[in-house]
């Protein structure tokens, strides 16, 4: 049977072969209206991309690098999820990338280990612009979170609005003995925690920071608040770094017989799935994921697609999901 082509999709949606092309490209120059039109109706004929032909005739793989540096982290999986699936949306394809440390990252960034593709999407632990200073990316590359560095596109999420807007909340609710969970005293998520304090008033108090070896694992941030408990420290409340540093504290405080949100109230950051099914569910901060997606793919393409131009910086918000951890 034969293969349906480029040219009977155009046909069907009543639209030039150059239209459909731009659309499978992820073009921008497409009304929406259109776009969906075109997507219809290459799922109902059954188009599948050339990717080989498509390589040949532009020069490109039609394939873009989505590098995280964890997995296990579920922010880094849930992003790199959506980043695949917007993606193919765009009738491109991925290549998956863990870059574990800061020479991996730079690597990445440099096209050392993504020399398969026509640009790369970086989700950053170490990554900053004095890594790449003395070398050019050899292709376009975008960063998703971190902080921003000035010779990349980036987009940065809402870090200390958002954590100052969470610890703010517990301060609002009358807590005022606010621990924090993270790794080391510094970032804008700890710049949002001791704005919240000033912003009520409430003193800083160095008795009540508890530092894990790794921000990213339950069993540091499990520590972490153990190590707190026996400290005598008073609080009745913990603020923690992320969702996954939230889910240890809970484990320490269930099983010290710690009350949650009854004597101690518990948030958590970036409002990944797990926080709707720890116990009890968890109070956390939004970086608007998909809309950080949608802005990190656009500026990808408009790079592959020849704009020059210097880096741009995107700064989503920060939105409060309230549950019953913290209420």
């Amino acid at each position: 049977m034969r293969q349906p082509t480029l040219a009977d999709v155009a046909a069907r949606a009543g639209v030039s072969a150059k239209t459909v092309s731009n659309v499978l490209l992820g073009r921008p120059n497409v009304s929406a209206a259109t776009r969906e039109r075109v997507r219809a109706t290459v799922a109902e004929v059954g188009y599948v991309v050339n990717q080989a032909g498509r390589g040949l005739a532009s020069g490109r793989t039609g394939r873009i690098a989505v590098v995280v540096p964890i997995l296990f982290q579920p922010y880094f999986a849930e992003i790199a999820e959506r980043l695949i699936l917007a993606l193919a949306d765009r009738g491109l394809s991925t290549t998956l990338r863990i870059a574990h440390g800061r020479d991996a990252e730079r690597d990445a960034a440099l096209g050392v280990t993504t020399r398969d593709v026509d640009g790369v999407i970086i989700c950053p632990h170490h990554f900053d612009g004095r890594m790449i200073e003395e070398r050019a990316p050899r292709r376009p590359v975008v960063q998703l979170g971190g902080r921003p560095t000035p010779l990349l596109d980036c987009v940065v999420m809402g870090e200390r609005e958002g954590f100052e807007a969470i610890v703010g909340h517990l301060l609002s609710s009358g807590r005022r003995r606010i621990a924090l969970v993270m790794t080391e005293p510094a970032g804008d998520r700890y710049a949002g925690y001791v704005a919240a304090l000033e912003q009520y008033g409430v003193p800083y108090d160095e008795t009540l920071l508890a530092f894990g070896s790794d921000g990213d694992r339950r069993m540091s941030a499990y520590e972490a608040m153990v190590g707190l408990i026996r400290s005598g420290a008073r609080f009745d409340a913990v603020a923690c770094f992320n969702d996954a540093t939230a889910s240890g504290v809970l484990r320490a405080l269930q099983r010290h017989g710690v009350r949650v949100p009854r004597e101690v109230a518990v948030t958590g950051f970036d409002n990944t799935d797990e926080g709707e099914f720890t116990i009890p569910s968890l109070s956390s901060v939004s970086p608007e994921q998909e809309e950080m997606v949608t802005a990190a793919i656009r500026m990808l393409l408009e790079r592959i697609e020849g704009y020059g131009g210097p880096g741009r910086e995107v700064r989503t918000g920060a939105r409060l999901v309230l549950r019953d951890s913290s209420r």
